[in-house]
């Protein structure tokens, strides 16, 4: 990503942080105002990134957002045997490996594991990510729960592995992850986890971007009907936020449900899909440069 593509994204963040925060909709010249650029400018940088206008935005981010695609982008996962990779998730084109442990290893943590790290930007505020030499192990998102306590609690999932800090060996698989940096091909993913776990996100797996479904139906999926309490614990300790979708999980009511990293993250993440689902698809990086000159 080059200087101006980083300088849009930040842009692009802060305002849906501005957007989500706000008490009610705000106009292009307010938010324009806020990022410090005029309205004609943000709105193509804006429209450009996101995929809609600032205007549209607001409305997939209306807090009975959830309720309308429960009614209309309603996933039914009809079988175990379809769910997994071969569905229609924005993952299946990834380099997914997936590491069912033993009880005696699930209960190691994580021992004899080399974990990297580093803190990033993302769409949704800062990103801590994690990794194995086969790929990224896990995804926090600390914009509303803070650094501190993003890191305490992944390393909570695997207290007995080795952590090192090594942002600039991630930052390839991060870029990627996001879909900052398109050129760097699919981020590679290696998920540790117990087995009825691993069901569980390869369910999440199948759901398309910009969809949802519910704990029930995916309790089905996995023929576990009756354990949708369990399902919604598997969902929440799913460590790779935003790849694995637990955020496309909602109660049957339309509730958003539960989110590890808090509502207003899963709120923005489900208007940023809704929104890009519905759009053109945004422009390479080149064209995004000339349209910005």
């Amino acid at each position: 990503m080059d200087t101006d593509d980083r300088y849009h994204f930040n842009v692009i963040r802060r305002a849906i942080e501005t957007i989500d925060a706000a008490d009610g909709p705000l106009t292009l010249d307010a938010l324009a105002a806020r990022m410090g650029m005029s309205p004609s400018h943000f709105q193509r940088v804006f429209s450009r990134w996101v995929g809609v206008s600032p205007k549209r935005y607001q409305q997939y981010l209306a807090l009975g957002h959830a309720k309308a695609l429960l009614r209309e982008r309603f996933t039914t996962l009809a079988t175990a045997d379809a769910v997994g990779l071969s569905g229609g998730g924005r993952l299946h084109d990834m380099f997914v490996t997936w590491e069912a442990m033993s009880p005696g290893a699930y209960a190691a943590g994580g021992a004899g594991q080399t974990i990297r790290w580093g803190g990033f930007d993302s769409p949704f505020g800062p990103a801590l990510v994690m990794a194995t030499d086969k790929g990224i192990c896990g995804i926090g998102l600390a914009g509303d729960t803070g650094a501190e306590a993003t890191m305490a609690d992944m390393i909570g999932r695997w207290p007995g592995a080795t952590y090192v800090e090594d942002p600039s060996a991630l930052r390839p698989w991060a870029l990627a992850a996001f879909d900052m940096e398109t050129r760097l091909g699919p981020a590679p993913l290696h998920v540790v986890g117990a087995p009825f776990q691993i069901k569980v996100w390869e369910a999440l797996l199948s759901i398309p971007s910009g969809q949802v479904t519910t704990y029930g139906e995916i309790a089905s999926a996995i023929g576990n009907p009756k354990a949708v309490r369990a399902v919604g614990t598997a969902v929440g300790r799913n460590p790779v936020s935003w790849l694995i979708p637990c955020h496309r999980a909602v109660r049957a009511s339309g509730a958003l449900g539960g989110y590890h990293w808090g509502l207003p993250v899963k709120r923005a993440i489900l208007a940023y899909e809704a929104a890009r689902a519905d759009a053109v698809p945004p422009a390479p990086a080149a064209e995004r440069r000339r349209d910005s000159a």
